[in-house]
């Protein structure tokens, strides 16, 4: 695991996983000018600092120091995109990284000013109240990645497009609740095994991601499963082989109890559209 020191800005690698330090994980959605490891490396911190992006980096690590906490992961910064073997293994480790997190924090970069955001949605029923349309729509919720950075980390902070503070995962779970259509108890089960395959699956619906094979990976973690990424074999083939591995390691076969109402299933596997679920595909059951 690769960390960023936040004093310093240096990454470093941690090969044993008893030897990491308490660290701040972020949760958010990619912009088109995230810094990546490769910029860390070649580009001067002051060349950095114009980028917009720079912002989300240099405030996560303030607030990190703030905690008293030295080290901070973000995805864009602690692997290297350009190895493939690296991203597999990170891609497969990433629930744990977020679950054995000291905090996460999830920026909301669509969010706007936190009075409305906070006041509106913890008080308010209207759909059409500022601060609860701006919550309920951020991107955050459609995105597949975040699904599993909303269910693992054990303390998990909000804050809007401004890094003011909306509420923590426990103060906010019967909104969230809402607008994810997870139930309070799952948001903060310690074992999500303990759920139907169904049930946990029906967590994804109408998620979406930028590469059709991630909508398989990004749910590794949710069902414990580790296998090796192929980019290039596609969303069917990638789901696939994702039922396969649930189907080795349980005896659960709800992945298979489709409704058949509704759904863009042919042959009990998804189609090539982007967001391969739906609510309604599943029988939800414990």
């Amino acid at each position: 695991m690769r960390l960023l020191n936040a004093k310093d800005f240096a990454l470093t690698y941690f090969n044993d996983e008893r030897t990491v330090p308490d660290y701040l994980i972020l949760s958010h959605t990619w912009s088109d000018d995230e810094v990546t490891m490769k910029d860390l490396k070649r580009i001067s911190r002051e060349q950095l600092a114009r980028r917009a992006s720079y912002g989300k980096v240099a405030k996560c690590c303030d607030m990190a120091l703030e905690m008293g906490l030295e080290w901070v992961w973000l995805d864009t910064l602690c692997i290297d995109q350009t190895s493939s073997a690296e991203l597999s293994e990170a891609i497969n480790s990433m629930y744990q990284w977020y679950r054995q997190s000291a905090v996460c924090y999830a920026y909301l970069s669509d969010v706007s000013a936190v009075e409305d955001d906070f006041v509106g949605y913890q008080a308010m029923d209207e759909d059409d109240h500022p601060g609860r349309s701006s919550f309920r729509l951020a991107r955050w919720w459609n995105r597949g990645w975040c699904l599993q950075e909303l269910l693992a980390p054990r303390n998990m902070q909000f804050f809007n497009k401004n890094w003011e503070y909306i509420g923590s995962k426990h103060d906010l779970k019967t909104h969230i609740s809402k607008v994810t259509g997870i139930d309070e108890y799952g948001l903060f089960i310690p074992d999500l095994s303990v759920l139907s395959v169904a049930h946990r699956m029906s967590w994804a619906a109408r998620r979406q991601c930028t590469r059709p094979e991630d909508i398989a990976y990004c749910l590794l973690g949710i069902f414990n499963i580790n296998m090796p990424l192929l980019y290039g074999e596609g969303q069917v083939r990638a789901f696939g082989r994702l039922q396969e591995e649930i189907m080795r390691q349980t005896e659960d076969h709800s992945i298979f109890a489709w409704s058949g109402a509704g759904t863009d299933f042919k042959n009990d596997m998804p189609n090539q559209t982007l967001t391969i679920l739906k609510r309604d595909c599943y029988q939800c059951s414990y």
